[in-house]
C-alpha cells in the first residue's frame, strides 16, 4: 500500500490578498532586475574601459610596460568575468517578475509554475555564489595566516 505525502492532496489557494502581495512583489523584483541589468552592463564597461584605456596609458610611460598592461587587462577581464557571472541572478529575477505578472494577468498556473522555477534558480544560485566566496575568503585567510605563521 502506498503512503501518500501530505502535499499531494493539498491544493494552494491563492486569494486576492496574496496576489496583491505578489503584484507587489513583480513590480519590485522588476526594479531590481532593471537596475541589476544597469550594474552589470556599467560593470563590463568598467572592464572594457580598466583594461583597455589602463593599458594604453601604461604604454605610454612606464618602465614596466608588459607588466602594467597585463595587470591593467587583467583587473578589465576580472569586471567583466563579474559582471558576467551577476548577469544569471538578474536574469532569473526579471524572468520571475514577468511570469508573476503574466500569471496574474491570465491566471495561468503555468506561468506561476515558471516564475517560482525561476525565482528557486536566483536564489540557488546567489546561494551556491555565496559559498564559492565565503569559501575563496577562509582559503585567503588560511593562505595568509600560513604566510604570517612561516615568515
Amino acid at each position: 500500500m502506498e503512503e501518500k505525502s501530505v502535499f499531494e492532496s493539498f491544493e494552494l489557494e491563492v486569494k486576492d490578498e496574496i496576489k496583491g502581495y505578489l503584484s507587489e512583489i513583480s513590480k519590485w523584483s522588476y526594479f531590481l532586475s532593471i537596475m541589476g541589468f544597469i550594474g552589470v552592463g556599467l560593470m563590463v564597461l568598467a572592464g572594457i574601459f580598466v583594461g583597455f584605456f589602463s593599458g594604453l596609458n601604461n604604454l605610454a610611460g612606464s618602465s614596466n610596460t608588459l607588466y602594467n598592461l597585463g595587470y591593467s587587462m587583467g583587473i578589465g577581464l576580472f569586471y567583466i568575468v563579474l559582471g558576467l557571472i551577476y548577469l544569471f541572478p538578474v536574469l532569473y529575477l526579471f524572468r520571475f517578475s514577468k511570469r508573476v505578472k503574466s500569471a496574474l494577468k491570465l491566471n495561468s498556473n503555468e506561468d506561476f509554475r515558471i516564475a517560482f522555477l525561476n525565482l528557486k534558480s536566483h536564489y540557488k544560485f546567489m546561494g551556491i555564489f555565496v559559498i564559492v566566496i565565503i569559501s575563496i575568503y577562509v582559503l585567503i585567510l588560511i593562505g595568509a595566516m600560513g604566510t604570517a605563521f612561516f615568515n
